[in-house]
């Protein structure tokens, strides 16, 4: 038995001490060696048993020359497939390798949905040409996907679902969906269309097994149906398919006509890519839509980084003012300021933990019941807690290091007063940018940074003029 005969054999029964990442990983590895190796029968052997999602996860880890060998090694339906998982840098790198014929035959068979996705990487021309090739059906649900805004149901649903008539018998229904099942998207959920295709009713799949065979569709159906607009947000649908536990959701135009789905599996991606988005916001990082970052050009990157660290720096002068401003304490006790970086850099990550919270706690709409006062008030009042807590031990600690009872618990009652200050801006600005339709992620560290630091040295500095000069 050759070794990759072997290894196909552990990825089909895989042993239970592996890991499915663990196992992923030796098929990289393994296929990489095997195409070193000039080993084709032996890579074709190997990526046989492996999922289609792994087997991109393996031609995305290869080098750019071995990527078009490998995919060309699977089989046409199994490369379809493959395809759709791909991140699109390598979908578009294998565009270019591959004739036209061979590019037409997979785009056009890939899930509208997928493949409009694919499109809005492509640059215009090659979109142009793959649409004039497409079959005029596939060519018409393409075109209508990329006719929505992104970022909203339109445009990440999938035309590919089954509709049935309400005077259709369960029996009749059954051979209808047996014949449609390979080339729908899911046949889990089923809708009921009106002549008009206005969305009538929903059921699923095991409603169909369990009613009997001369029932009608009109009257096993559920007629209160959880829907979606073409313009709904994304992160709405998301929502909506996590409240519910939907394995997809329609989705219906201003006329209620049935137009596509959105399937859990979507919803997935768009989670993955928001969650990202709201991670570099909050870093001050402003990230193209659908950009890798670390695929991105170093000049972009650093092009898109700087507004912010420009707007911090600009701000920030106003922490130089205040310090000027306080120069006469400063002089008379020096050891106040070894202290100030230390409280700055606690309120900030007192202010960012609350707006941490606030932020995400707005986009899984969990603070609707608490509503923007009692969001506000809780922070602060954590934000005490933290001061209190930080407090006594600080002030232990600055009184062993300078042996001045002045600076001590001057640096203590400033950490309580920063700390509740921290909170509270944390805690209101993502709320206050959220009420004037910006985006509370992305503005909301700047402007805590530059509150805590200028109030924060503003606090301290006065608190130790009335403690120290009286």
């Amino acid at each position: 038995m050759s070794d990759s005969d072997s290894f196909s054999d552990s990825v089909s029964n895989p042993s239970p001490v592996l890991s499915r990442t663990e196992i992923r990983d030796l098929v990289r590895a393994q296929l990489r060696a095997l195409l070193e190796q000039d080993n084709l029968q032996g890579a074709k052997a190997l990526l046989v048993p492996v999922q289609p999602a792994d087997i991109a996860d393996a031609i995305e880890d290869l080098p750019k020359a071995m990527q078009a060998i490998a995919f060309r090694l699977l089989a046409k339906d199994e490369a379809i497939e493959v395809y759709e998982h791909l991140d699109s840098s390598v979908q578009q790198a294998l565009i270019e390798e591959f004739k036209s014929q061979e590019v037409y035959e997979i785009v056009e068979q890939m899930s509208p949905d997928d493949r409009a996705r694919l499109f809005d990487e492509l640059p215009a021309k090659v979109v142009r040409r793959l649409l004039i090739q497409m079959s005029p059906q596939e060519r018409e649900l393409t075109s209508m996907l990329l006719g929505y805004e992104p970022g909203t149901a339109g445009r990440i649903m999938t035309p590919e679902y089954v509709s049935l008539k309400e005077t259709m018998t369960v029996a009749a229904a059954i051979d209808y969906i047996r014949g449609l099942a390979d080339i729908k998207e899911t046949i889990y959920y089923l809708y009921s269309i009106d002549a008009a295709r206005r969305l009538r009713g929903i059921l699923s799949l095991r409603d169909i097994v369990v009613a009997q065979p001369n029932q009608t569709i009109g009257q096993i159906m559920t007629r209160e149906v959880v829907e979606v607009q073409t313009d709904t947000d994304q992160e709405e649908v998301a929502r909506i398919i996590q409240r519910y536990d939907f394995l997809a959701v329609p989705v219906v135009d201003r006329e209620k006509r049935l137009v596509g789905i959105v399937t859990v599996d979507d919803v997935l991606d768009v989670v993955e890519a928001e969650a990202t988005e709201d991670i570099y916001a909050l870093g001050g990082l402003q990230a193209g839509d659908g950009d890798d970052y670390f695929q991105t050009n170093l000049l972009t990157v650093a092009r898109r980084r700087v507004l912010w660290l420009f707007v911090l720096l600009i701000t920030n002068t106003g922490t130089s003012a205040v310090i000027n401003s306080q120069q006469e304490v400063l002089q008379k006790v020096v050891a106040l300021t070894a202290f100030i970086p230390l409280l700055i850099g606690t309120g900030g990550n007192v202010g960012a933990q609350s707006s941490t919270v606030v932020i995400r706690g707005l986009n899984t709409d969990r603070l609707r019941s608490l509503g923007p006062l009692k969001v506000i008030a809780r922070e602060t009042t954590a934000g005490l807690f933290l001061g209190i807590m930080l407090a006594l031990v600080v002030t232990v600690w600055a009184y062993w290091l300078q042996q001045d009872v002045a600076v001590a618990v001057s640096v203590g009652i400033s950490l309580v007063a920063i700390s509740v200050l921290a909170s509270a801006a944390g805690s209101s600005l993502p709320l206050l940018f959220q009420k004037l339709g910006l985006d509370p992620a992305l503005m909301s560290a700047p402007f805590i940074t530059t509150a805590v630091d200028v109030l924060g040295v503003f606090i301290y500095l006065t608190v130790a003029r009335l403690i120290i000069l009286g």
